[in-house]
């Protein structure tokens, strides 16, 4: 590797995002792991993550859908606030139209946990499920997404400004993650292909 010039794609040091200290109630965990399912808007996860630039931390909310494991809903701020998840969640909302009965899914932060959340929840007649304590197993498709934007892009580049990030987060989501990068469990298609293959 050495005189290829290769060198392998590692991960940084953890950063905890998931402020859980805090007086909301918490939805059981309704979602229990089940990570396959059988038609697309049947049931969503979401998280958040962070991104080092030389302005500050960037904060990225995702929504995938577990069918395809598409990104269906992201949103970028300098903060970790509510309306992080909400436009990320709302996004999903307008772009995928759901039935009522979706089951979405997140750890147990502040954000997912607030009324101005739930509210939103209650509008779509959205059902919430939430990890258990200190279990990033539970939410493991989304541990995995950011696992896989930080070991492919993020950990190889050095933002300059929080708008740069933005731009090329959006970029790997959209015109790379969605549309062409395979996933293992699509059967090695990428998630937009793997909704087209069944006609959705």
């Amino acid at each position: 590797m050495k005189r290829q010039d290769l060198y392998c794609k590692t991960k940084k040091k953890f950063r905890v995002t998931t402020d859980s200290a805090h007086n909301f109630s918490i939805a059981p965990n309704l979602l229990q792991r089940q990570f396959n399912v059988s038609r697309p808007n049947q049931a969503y996860v979401g998280d958040i993550t962070y991104v080092r630039t030389q302005e500050g931390w960037l904060y990225l909310a995702v929504v995938i859908d577990l069918f395809s494991r598409k990104i269906v809903g992201w949103s970028m701020r300098d903060n970790m606030k509510v309306k992080l998840v909400n436009d990320a969640l709302l996004m999903a909302l307008w772009q995928r139209k759901p039935p009522k009965g979706l089951l979405w899914h997140t750890d147990r932060g502040a954000q997912y946990a607030c009324q101005q959340h739930r509210d939103i929840l209650q509008d779509h007649g959205i059902t919430q499920s939430m990890s258990r304590k200190g279990n990033c197993w539970d939410n493991a498709v989304a541990e995995s997404f950011f696992h896989t934007l930080k070991t492919e892009l993020i950990h190889h580049l050095n933002y300059k400004t929080r708008e740069e990030a933005q731009q090329s987060i959006f970029e790997y989501i959209e015109t790379y993650y969605n549309q062409k990068r395979l996933h293992s469990a699509n059967d090695y298609l990428a998630p937009e292909v793997f909704e087209n293959a069944r006609e959705i």
